[in-house]
């Protein structure tokens, strides 16, 4: 840990990429904008709201943390100004901080793309729904399009196949290669001369018993054959070619010109976009139509839609069973038990958060399903996608749900029926009340799975079941010793509910704070750890997902400030809540100066930077060959070496990588801003590292 922390920032870049960094800068933007938050409304909130004697003289059930919160302030007091100019400074400081991490980080991410060493998006826009020509095929159809429109700049262009048959067969040829190399090793190893047989039938359970070795190697030779029909029939027949290609260019300049224009006077063909990096590619979803797409699209909003409001229904359930009444009522027999305090101290304060997490472990799944079937062509836009849907299903479920759920099922029904506009009072009725289950939920939750993280239980556990039930060849274990990546989907969006909490939660009941900032300091400690020494990454966007992080955060702020004004609403503040209209209106035309300020560096390549980019590497390069080195770059991995590729080897070897000094020793190499091994794509060295050492001719 503490060598983790001393890595410089420049270092951790090198060595993880800027995605970790920026990532681990989510963590920083918390402490940032909580620790100061904290310790003000422990300064002033907590003493305002603590020297109130409301709750003592109620009928009402409260605890010692009530009596911190705003409910222990009598309806229509002066009091509430205190709240409103504390949710000004709340507003104004968490702002502040926004735009210079938003400033840093933009800064940092045009930094990292000028510095960082050649690659072959750099240089590639993919072109899609390229529309069809009765005269031409769409390979021809594409070199002439583009040498008429882009005459100086284009280079070279590769169509997109429709592999996944030919992907498929790669599969169950390397499957039966491994059990191939299993049995042999079982039969090398083993002293006796009887070969090992097994059984044809479905897991080999059943069926006729035959040689092992002999159904094997009979069964790779059939799949290779079948794979060398399937790769001509692929390469030979137009019907396999997709409306798509990723097109190259000479110059960065010319590929940022033409992923940035419009390429026809009908704005739905010749579609450009940057092309992702070859080993971010989800080449199964580029032999998706892309008329299909849309569809696709309204189908998985639907199915969203159902996933969310469904999803409720579980939800309300564990809520109630924190209503100690609830559950008396409904089975008499428990009152003995339910009397026990322990016993009571678990249901209402452990129970619910432990089967909330229970229930969540399966949705990232299910959301990972529904964007590869939207057809996001790149795995960073599957996450980005995947990590929106999470923290919406968590923003309705996990916190609104939890609310508006929080002590029996008649609520949910008293929500859906009531008026729009008493919804803010309803919730924000509500929120003090919920605060005991969040803080709890942020332990079971937060501490408790960022214990889990550096534990790596789950892994662990994996690993065994993997080793005792899966693992037949050292491929196998190396497989199941892979750490994987961080999992930006799901670790994303729970950051994200830490903010909407703390946000939330900072005016009306301050003593949450003090646990938002134990769960970001830890947590930005051990993933720091982690990203230094576990984790190894599968794709570099140059932190293109921030301006995502920024505007959930932003949505956190509107939510903290709208709930407010409902609560206020409720406790009869008349004079100061209409006030409180003003800060949704600053923090929105906030989010868009940001927008319109710091965005364009996440989602365009500015000219200047692509034209200073190519003319030092002409300088630096005179006689670098631009053709040879993008010439197999976003070539299908099944085309390139049907022998080797497996799915999930870059036939890069660790020992080919360059190896750097460091300041800071690890236990995992740098791979030069690509540490790990592509899982999609067979891309060489030469395509992701600059290496051309020819003399002129």
């Amino acid at each position: 840990m503490p060598a983790a922390l001393h890595m410089p920032e420049p270092e951790l870049i090198d060595h993880a990429g800027l995605d970790s960094v920026v990532y681990l800068r989510i963590y920083l933007t918390g402490l940032k904008i909580f620790v100061p938050i904290a310790c003000l409304a422990f300064t002033v909130m907590v003493p305002v709201n603590w020297t109130n004697r409301t709750l003592e003289q109620s009928e009402l059930t409260y605890s010692d943390i009530d009596k911190l919160s705003i409910s222990n302030i009598p309806t229509g007091s002066n009091r509430f100004w205190t709240h409103l100019v504390m949710a000004y400074t709340f507003t104004f400081w968490t702002c502040y901080i926004l735009k210079r991490e938003y400033e840093i980080i933009a800064s940092m991410r045009l930094r990292f793309i000028a510095s960082e060493q050649r690659r072959p998006d750099q240089f590639t826009v993919l072109v899609r729904n390229v529309p069809p020509d009765p005269d031409e095929t769409v390979n021809e159809l594409v070199e002439h399009f583009f040498l008429v429109n882009h005459p100086d700049h284009y280079l070279s262009h590769q169509v997109v196949y429709n592999a996944n048959s030919l992907s498929n067969l790669v599969n169950e040829k390397k499957t039966k290669q491994n059990w191939l190399d299993y049995y042999q090793l079982k039969y090398n190893r083993n002293s006796q001369s009887k070969r090992p047989s097994m059984k044809t039938g479905y897991l080999g359970l059943w069926g006729k018993s035959v040689d092992a070795i002999d159904y094997y190697e009979s069964e790779i030779e059939r799949l290779s054959k079948e794979i060398c029909k399937e790769r001509e029939k692929i390469t030979t027949s137009s019907k396999y070619v997709m409306p798509a290609a990723f097109v190259s260019f000479k110059t960065r300049w010319g590929a940022a010109v033409c992923a940035q224009t419009e390429q026809s006077r009908n704005p739905t063909i010749w579609l450009t976009e940057w092309a992702p990096e070859p080993r971010d590619v989800y080449w199964d979803n580029l032999a998706i139509p892309f008329v299909s797409l849309t569809i696709r699209r309204l189908i998985i909003a639907v199915a969203f839609f159902f996933l969310t409001f469904f999803f409720m229904i579980p939800i309300a359930f564990v809520q109630s069973l924190a209503n100690i009444d609830g559950i008396v009522k409904a089975a008499p027999f428990m009152q003995g038990i339910l009397d026990v305090d322990f016993v009571k101290s678990v249901i209402q304060g452990v129970l619910p958060g432990i089967a909330l997490k229970i229930f969540l472990i399966i949705l990232p799944s299910i959301l990972m399903m529904m964007s590869k079937f939207e057809g996001f062509t790149s795995i960073s836009s599957l996450e980005r996608r995947s990590a929106t849907r999470y923290y919406i299903f968590q923003f309705i479920n996990v916190f609104l749900g939890s609310i508006i759920t929080g002590t029996a099922f008649q609520q949910l029904n008293n929500f859906i029926h009531q008026s729009a506009n008493t919804i803010p009072m309803t919730i924000g009725a509500s929120i003090p009340m919920k605060a005991t289950f969040f803080i709890t939920y942020i332990m079971v939750d937060g501490w408790a799975g960022v214990a889990g993280e550096i534990l790596r239980l789950k892994p662990l556990i994996f690993y065994h079941l993997k080793n005792f039930f899966l693992v037949k060849t050292e491929k196998d274990r190396e497989e199941a010793t892979n750490p994987g990546s961080l999992s930006f989907s799901t670790c994303e969006p729970q950051i994200q509910l830490y903010f909407l909490l703390g946000l939330v939660y900072a005016v009306v009941t301050p003593i949450l704070l003090p646990f938002i900032v134990v769960f970001f300091g830890l947590a930005y400690v051990v993933y720091r750890h982690q990203i230094i020494n576990v984790y190894n990454q599968q794709y570099e966007s140059a932190g293109a997902f921030w301006p995502d992080v920024h505007g959930r955060i932003i949505t956190a702020l509107i939510v903290s400030q709208l709930l407010l004004m409902g609560l206020l609403s409720t406790k009869e503040a008349a004079q100061s809540t209409p006030l409180l209209i003003v800060l949704p209106v600053l923090t929105i035309w906030f989010h868009r100066f940001c927008k319109g300020r710091f965005e364009p560096a996440f989602v365009r390549y500015p000219l200047q930077e692509a034209m200073m980019k190519d003319t030092l590497e002409r300088a630096r390069e005179p006689c670098l060959n631009v053709k040879d080195y993008l010439e197999k770059a976003y070539a299908h991995p099944v085309f390139t070496n049907e022998n080797k590729w497996d799915g999930s080897d870059d036939g890069v070897s660790d020992e080919e990588w360059p190896k750097e000094p460091t300041l800071v020793a690890t236990k995992r190499s740098s791979r030069t801003n690509t540490p790990a091994r592509s899982q999609r794509s067979e891309s060489k060295r030469s395509l992701l590292h600059v290496t051309d050492e020819r003399s002129c001719p």
